[in-house]
C-alpha cells in the first residue's frame, strides 16, 4: 500500500513539473495546459477543474513548458516554451530556430497552444471541404384508418463561411398523399432550394451570387429558375444578431406543365435576419422581393423563417414556414402558396 501510493505521488509529481503554470495578482497559482490567450483573457485546461477563463490582467508569471504561439504586434509569431522574467514585465520564448527571443508583455497580442494554431490555420487557409456547418430536417405525418393519409416534409442547409466569403446551399420539400375509396391522391408536391455565395468587399459590405430553384405541382409550376446577383451590407452584425440587406438584378425562366414558358427581368430586393434568442432557441428570417422589370406592375415575393429549439448539441426541434407569392399565376391558380413544415433537425458540421 505504502509503495502504491508513493508511486502515485512520483506520477502526480511528474506530471504536475511539466504542467503550465500561471501565478495570479493575488498569488493564487493554477497548473494545466494553456490553450489561448487572446489579450483579454488566458484560457487554460485543467483535470481537475476543466477549462477555465482568467482575465489577462489578472496574470503576473507564465510558465509554459508546451510550445506556445505567441503573435507580437510587429507583426512576427514566435514559437516555443514561455517564461516570465524575474521582474515579471518580460517573456522569454525558447524557440528551436532562434534561441530566446524576449517580448515585452504589452508588445504580445496572443498566445494560442499546437491545437489552437491549427484551428486558426484551418479558418485563415482553409480546403472547400472544411468549415461547412449543416442541418437536415425531417418530419413525418400519417393517419390509418377510413382515410390513409402520409406527409412527409425534408429539408437541408449547408454554409460554409470564412473571414473572405460564404457558401449558402439550402432545400426543402413537401409531399403529401391521402387514399380515400381506394383512390390515392396527391394533395401536395413542392420543391425550393438553391445555392448563394457572398464575397466580403468591405467589411460591412458583400457582392453576391445566387440560383434559386423552384418546382410546385399544384401551381402548375415544372420549374423555375432565377439567378440574382448584386451588392449587400451587414445593417447589424453581432453574436446574437444579425440582419443584411441586399439590392441586385435577377433573372426569371418558368416552365408550367399547361405549356406556358415565360422568361423575365426582375429587380431583386431582400434581407437576412437571424436572431439568437438563448443557447437553445434561435430564428432565422429571409425576405426576397422581386418585382418585375420586363412585365411591369408583375411581382414575385420569397419568404422563408425558421425557429429551431435544441434539445441536444447535435438534435433540434423545428418549425420552418415557405412562401411563394406570385402576382400572376396561370388561370385556375392561387397567387400564393405556404408550406409549413415541423420536426427534427439534425446538425453537423466538417
Amino acid at each position: 500500500m505504502r509503495l502504491s501510493r508513493a508511486l502515485y505521488m512520483c506520477i502526480l509529481l511528474a506530471h504536475a513539473g511539466f504542467a503550465d503554470q500561471v501565478t495570479l495578482k493575488n498569488g493564487d497559482r493554477l497548473s494545466g495546459a494553456i490553450q489561448k490567450n487572446d489579450g483579454k483573457n488566458l484560457t487554460m485546461k485543467s483535470e481537475l477543474a476543466g477549462v477555465v477563463t482568467i482575465p489577462w490582467e489578472a496574470v503576473t508569471t507564465v510558465s509554459a513548458e508546451q510550445p506556445l504561439h505567441v503573435g507580437l504586434k510587429d507583426g512576427q509569431t514566435v514559437v516555443g516554451a514561455v517564461t516570465t522574467t524575474a521582474d515579471n514585465t518580460k517573456f522569454e520564448i525558447a524557440t528551436k530556430e532562434t534561441g530566446v527571443v524576449t517580448a515585452a508583455r504589452e508588445s504580445i497580442e496572443f498566445m494560442r497552444s499546437n491545437e489552437e494554431q491549427k484551428l486558426v490555420d484551418r479558418y485563415l487557409n482553409p480546403r472547400l471541404v472544411d468549415l461547412w456547418l449543416g442541418t437536415l430536417d425531417i418530419g413525418f405525418a400519417t393517419s390509418q384508418g377510413n382515410a390513409k393519409t402520409s406527409n412527409l416534409n425534408v429539408g437541408g442547409a449547408a454554409n460554409r463561411a470564412t473571414k473572405n466569403d460564404k457558401i449558402a446551399v439550402y432545400y426543402t420539400s413537401l409531399f403529401a398523399s391521402s387514399k380515400t375509396s381506394g383512390m390515392n391522391v396527391t394533395t401536395a408536391n413542392a420543391k425550393r432550394g438553391g445555392i448563394a455565395y457572398n464575397r466580403n468587399v468591405g467589411a460591412n459590405w458583400f457582392a453576391f451570387g445566387s440560383v434559386d430553384f423552384d418546382s410546385d405541382q399544384f401551381q402548375s409550376l415544372d420549374v423555375r429558375v432565377a439567378p440574382a446577383a448584386g451588392l449587400g451590407g451587414h445593417l447589424i452584425k453581432s453574436e446574437a444578431t444579425a440582419l443584411d440587406l441586399r439590392l441586385g438584378a435577377a433573372g426569371n425562366r418558368e416552365v408550367f406543365s399547361t405549356g406556358l414558358k415565360r422568361t423575365s427581368a426582375e429587380v431583386l430586393l431582400g434581407q437576412d435576419f437571424t436572431k439568437r434568442f438563448s443557447k437553445s432557441t434561435s430564428v432565422q428570417e429571409r425576405l426576397v422581393v422581386y418585382p418585375g422589370v420586363t412585365e411591369g406592375g408583375e411581382y414575385r415575393v420569397n419568404f422563408d423563417t425558421s425557429f429551431a429549439t435544441v434539445l441536444k448539441k447535435w438534435l433540434s426541434w423545428q418549425l420552418t414556414v415557405s412562401d411563394r407569392f406570385l402576382s400572376n399565376p396561370v388561370a385556375g391558380r392561387k397567387k400564393n402558396d405556404v408550406l409549413l413544415t415541423t420536426g427534427l433537425r439534425i446538425t453537423f458540421a466538417k
